[in-house]
C-alpha cells in the first residue's frame, strides 16, 4: 500500500474530495484485479487559502480490493497469461473524483472496459465509501486529541513499530542466513523456478538480498517490489511474537536488493497475475525457511504455500465473473498442530460460503471437506487441507492458479512434509482427467472441478508409540 500512495502522490496534487485510482504494478500496484483508491485528507474545508493547515493534507487514505474481472482475454481477468495486457486494464494513477464528484470521462473509461460493469461500479463505490469512514475517523480523532497529539501519536507508533523490529533482529546472533525455495513451475514452461535470499543481521538491523532468483518467467508468476517488501513485512511481524503496529516503521531496520530482471522485478510486459497470489506466499516460506536456523523454536512449518486461486465465469442465467481462493493445511509450531482448511499468510480472503456461492453462480459443491491425511507428521501434525468439488450447472470459463502440486510444504525440526495439492476434472461420465496446478479451460454443464489442497508441515519428530 506505501508504494501505491506513492504512486498517486507522484502524478497528482491533491485537494479536497480528489480521489486517485490505479493498479498499474509497475507504478504502486500488485496485480490488475487489486483496483486501490487514494484520498487526501483535509483538516476543515479549503475556505482560508493563507491557512497552511487548509492548504496541505495531513493524512492521506488509501483502500484496496481485488476486483472479480477487469477486463482482459479471460473472465476473471486471472488466468494462464504471457503478457499484461493479456490480463486486463492496467490503469497509472489517474484522477477518479475531483472535489467530491465523478471525473465522468474516466469513470466511463474504466466501466467501459470491465465485464459486468454495473458491479465493478458498486464495489468502486464501496471503497469511495470506506475512504469516508476513514475520513470520519480522523475528524473525530481529531476533534478529540488536537492536531499535534494526533500527529505526535501516528510517528509514536510507526517508532514503536521499529522498535519491535529491531527487538527481534537483536535476538538473532550475527551472521548470514539463506535459504532456496521452489515454485512448481509458471504455467507456460515445465520448469522449476528458483527463489533465493541471504539474510545479513547485524545488531538490529537485516539485510535481504534475492540474488540468485529466477530470470522473469514467460508466465504470470512474477512479482514487483512491493509484494517482496509485503512478504518480509508480514514475516516479521509474526515473528515477533507481539502485536506490532502495522506501518512502515516495520521496515526501517530493513535492507533489500532484489536483481533487476528477475522474477521479482520482471520488466513490461510481464504477466503478473499469479506474482501477488502465488508467489507471495512462497516468498513468505523463503523468509521463515532462512531465519529458522536464526530462531529456533520461533519459526512454524511450512503451510500450503498457495491461495489455490479459482476463477469462473459465464453468461448464464447472466453475464458473471467470480474469483474465490481456497483454505489449505497450516504449519505445525512449537506450540501446537497447525490449523486445517484455513486460508493461510498472505491469502488476505475468507471462505466462501455454500449456499451464497450457489445462490450467485450457476454451480453446484457436490463436496467441501477436510482432507484426511494431507497434513504432515509430527510431535505437533501439521494441519490438514481441503477438498472442494464444483459441479458446473452451465458451460463455464475456468482457471487455476495453484501453487506446491510438486513441492511439498516442509516441515520443521523433524516434522514431515505436508501433502502435495492436486487439481482434477471429472466428466459427466464419471472419467477423471488429472490437471495441471496452472490451466485454463472450460467446463461444460455437468463436469466438476476437483480441488485438493496441499497439507501444512509438522513439527518435531513424530512421538514414538510402543506396542
Amino acid at each position: 500500500m506505501p508504494l501505491s500512495v506513492e504512486a498517486a502522490l507522484g502524478a497528482h496534487s491533491f485537494c479536497p474530495g480528489d480521489v486517485v485510482l490505479l493498479n498499474d504494478p509497475w507504478c504502486g500496484g500488485t496485480h490488475l484485479p487489486d483496483l486501490t483508491v487514494v484520498s487526501a485528507f483535509f483538516e476543515s474545508a479549503a475556505d482560508s487559502p493563507a491557512d497552511p493547515l487548509t492548504d496541505s493534507p495531513t493524512f492521506y487514505l488509501a483502500a484496496r480490493a481485488h476486483h472479480a474481472d477487469v477486463g482482459g482475454a479471460v473472465r476473471g481477468s486471472m488466468a494462464l497469461f504471457t503478457d499484461i495486457h493479456q490480463e486486463g486494464l492496467r490503469i497509472p494513477p489517474v484522477l477518479w473524483m475531483r472535489g467530491g464528484e465523478l471525473v465522468r470521462e474516466t469513470h466511463t473509461l474504466l466501466l467501459a472496459n470491465m465485464r459486468q460493469p454495473a458491479e465493478r461500479e458498486g464495489d468502486l463505490a464501496a471503497q469511495r465509501n470506506a475512504l469516508r469512514v476513514g475520513e470520519a475517523g480522523l475528524a473525530r480523532l481529531l476533534a478529540d486529541r488536537g492536531r499535534d497529539e494526533v500527529l505526535a501519536y501516528a510517528s509514536h507508533l510507526e517508532d514503536a513499530a521499529e522498535r519491535h523490529v529491531r527487538a527481534l533482529l537483536g535476538e538473532i546472533p550475527d551472521g548470514h542466513y539463506s535459504a532456496v525455495e521452489l515454485l512448481d513451475d509458471d504455467g507456460i514452461t515445465d520448469t522449476s523456478l528458483e527463489l533465493h535470499l541471504s539474510v545479513e543481521i547485524t545488531g538490529d538491523s537485516a539485510h535481504f538480498d534475492y540474488t540468485g532468483t529466477a530470470p522473469a518467467c514467460a508466465g504470470p508468476l512474477n512479482a514487483n517490489r512491493a509484494i517482496t517488501l509485503s512478504s518480509i513485512f508480514y514475516a516479521l511481524r509474526v515473528l515477533s511474537g507481539e502485536e506490532i503496529p502495522a506501518n512502515s516503521g516495520c521496515l526501517r531496520p530493513v535492507s533489500v536488493t532484489i536483481p533487476p530482471g528477475s522474477l521479482l522485478d520482471p520488466a513490461i510486459p510481464a504477466a503478473v497475475a499469479g506474482g501477488n497470489v502465488e508467489t507471495s506466499q512462497r516468498l513468505v516460506d523463503l523468509v521463515f525457511s532462512a531465519l529458522t536456523p536464526a530462531l529456533p523454536g520461533r519459526v512454524p512449518a511450512q503451510s500450503q504455500g498457495t491461495m489455490n486461486n479459482c476463477t469462473l465465469g459465464g453468461r448464464v442465467p447472466v453475464a458473471f465473473s467470480y474469483y474465490e481462493t481456497i483454505g489449505g493445511g497450516g504449519g505445525a509450531h512449537a506450540g501446537g498442530a497447525g490449523v486445517s482448511g484455513h486460508h493461510c499468510h498472505l491469502t488476505n480472503t475468507r471462505n466462501t460460503p455454500v449456499e451464497a456461492l450457489e445462490r450467485a453462480i450457476p454451480v453446484r459443491v457436490d463436496s467441501y471437506t477436510i482432507r484426511e491425511g494431507s497434513g504432515g507428521a509430527g510431535e505437533f501434525p501439521g494441519g490438514e487441507g481441503v477438498i472442494r468439488a464444483l459441479t458446473a450447472r452451465a458451460d463455464l470459463d475456468a482457471a487455476l492458479l495453484t501453487e506446491r502440486r510438486r513441492h511439498a510444504p516442509q516441515g520443521v525440526a523433524g516434522g514431515g512434509p505436508g501433502a502435495t495439492g492436486q487439481n482434477s476434472l471429472r466428466r459427466a461420465d464419471g472419467t477423471v482427467v488429472a490437471l495441471p496446478g496452472k490451466w485454463t479451460g472450460r467446463l461444460a454443464a455437468g463436469e466438476t472441478l476437483v480441488i485438493e489442497t496441499p497439507g501444512g508441515g509438522g513439527y518435531g519428530a513424530p512421538l514414538r508409540k510402543d506396542k
